[in-house]
């Protein structure tokens, strides 16, 4: 019998297997997603998206598959493939995994220790998927990935469930600040496409999902090695699935929108090529300006007017996140790498001492009250680190606690700055939200953290061994300057002053 008939995958072109099945009649025609009369336009902005879940949990294999059935593997990328997988297994086909482990020690141990970035496409649009390591040792690299991911794809090995490594990465995306998962229960054929074991697993996940925040989950059967609901349906195997592959969902879903805050500029350099010329140069990290803006320089609060903005070949009308700027003034203002330019009716906090939540990252892990480096952006300032609490992965609730935390734990902690900081809260600005914890000793990074609150600090008192600041409200702090006691030793101090608005912020986050 002739079969009349093509099969596409999302990219309109069908694997050879596939082909054949279907030149042969033995291929099941409803188990390929059928080709659109009209097609719909691409989406112009690629989706970023990493894999995590536990070791051996086929991550790779996924995304390995996902390229060969995308049509995204080149044919001397095939080639060589085919080489190194050396016996190919009992379906005939490469190990897929090698498309994403280059390192010699990942082929070698069949483990994934880097990030690995690689690039798709459909018809629909186009991707950015980043493999992420398993093992508990290299959740650095992970939490890497995800601080610039739209969506998740956390895998879960059918047989054995949900384990701790998985909640870790789980709750770390989470912190990223990713909103939508897509749960693949993989190697679902070792398990004789077992419904109730998915069933079992998906709701287990949800329940977790649930209580991190996230509530846009799609969970998948699938076979990473076979392809079944990566690409294409899996319904000859799995019939009581009448969900989408994960093709279909990383179609479908949306790209993070730019946070909603005001124009955000961390200067990384002073341009000063000649005597007529002083521009403030960045990447654009949140908002828009045009020529005319108001702008106020942080953190010494000092207000101008922006005259001009300069790209490296034109002179442009607005700029917006993402734009890499050279931003020109109406005055002259004082104004170094490290700084930030924002606008004037929409600018971050700026304080002493804020709340975050951080993961360890080292094996030496962090210390309370130990002096770090910080750096956001292009500033790196002095902080002291005293963590609160400290989240316990079994049961998903966080138990107070003072002492260090240890390597790929998850805290929160308070941050306590010896001058003034400059944040967004990461829920509003991953850019300006973020930071890195930096061991001064060794220049070891020890912590990715993210901003949560700033913390009131009117009438506290921080030390060090050798100052004491004493925060207090302008009006007392007047009578204590206008002392004879303060007169005589006034070159041993340092005075800040704060305008009387920010104070009556500060009061009201107190008696609120």
């Amino acid at each position: 019998m002739t079969v009349s008939a093509t099969a596409h995958s999302s990219t309109g072109q069908a694997t050879a297997e596939q082909t054949a099945a279907i030149e042969t009649g033995t291929a099941n025609i409803s188990a390929f997603p059928a080709v659109d009369a009209q097609r719909q336009p691409r989406d112009t902005r690629p989706l970023r998206l990493i894999t995590c879940g536990s070791v051996d949990d086929g991550k790779s294999t996924l995304i390995g598959r996902l390229l060969w059935d995308t049509k995204a593997v080149k044919e001397d990328q095939a080639a060589t493939l085919r080489r190194d997988s050396g016996k190919q297994n009992d379906l005939g086909l490469p190990d897929f995994a090698l498309l994403l482990d280059g390192l010699q020690a990942e082929r070698e141990q069949g483990i994934t220790i880097d990030v690995a970035y690689r690039y798709f496409a459909t018809d629909k649009r186009a991707f950015i998927v980043a493999d992420t390591p398993g093992h508990e040792q290299y959740t650095r690299n992970m939490a890497t990935g995800a601080s610039t991911a739209d969506l998740a794809v956390l895998l879960v090995d059918a047989r054995v469930g949900l384990l701790e490594q998985t909640r870790r990465h789980a709750t770390i995306a989470t912190l990223m600040g990713i909103k939508q998962f897509v749960l693949a229960v993989n190697k679902i054929d070792l398990t004789g496409y077992d419904r109730a074991r998915f069933d079992a697993i998906s709701h287990e996940f949800r329940e977790l999902a649930l209580s991190l925040g996230v509530r846009q989950i799609t969970a998948i059967p699938v076979s990473a090695l076979k392809g079944e609901n990566v690409v294409y349906d899996g319904k000859a195997s799995m019939p009581w699935y009448e969900g989408p592959t994960l093709v279909e969902v990383l179609e479908l879903a949306t790209v993070r929108s730019a946070q909603t805050v005001g124009f955000r500029l961390p200067v990384q350099r002073v341009s000063r090529p000649g005597e007529s010329f002083r521009g403030y140069q960045g990447t654009v990290a949140g908002g828009a300006v045009k020529p005319g803006d108001s702008v106020v320089i942080l953190p010494s609060g000092m207000v101008a007017n922006v005259t001009k903005i300069v790209t490296f070949d034109l002179v442009r009308n607005a700029a917006v996140a993402g734009d890499a700027i050279t931003l020109v003034l109406d005055r002259q203002v004082d104004v170094s790498r490290g700084d930030m330019i924002v606008s004037i009716d929409a600018q971050p906090q700026t304080g002493l001492a804020f709340d975050a939540q951080i993961v360890a990252l080292q094996p030496d892990g962090i210390q309370p009250g130990k002096r770090y480096w910080l750096k956001s952006g292009s500033r790196r300032q002095r902080v002291t680190v005293q963590p609160s609490s400290q989240l316990d992965l079994k049961n998903g609730k966080w138990s107070h606690h003072t002492d260090g935390l240890g390597m790929n734990a998850i805290g929160k902690v308070h941050l306590s700055f010896d001058e003034q900081a400059v944040f967004d809260s990461y829920e509003q600005n991953r850019t300006t939200g973020a930071f890195i914890l930096i061991d001064p000793d060794t220049n070891n990074t020890v912590a990715g953290g993210m901003i949560t609150a700033k913390r009131s600090a009117l009438a506290g008192i921080h030390t060090d061994d050798t100052r004491v600041l004493l925060s207090l409200p302008a009006d007392l702090a007047d009578k204590i300057l206008a002392s004879e006691l303060f007169a005589s030793r006034r070159e041993e101090a340092e005075v800040r002053r704060i305008s009387a608005g920010k104070a009556a912020e500060i009061l009201g986050d107190i008696d609120g």
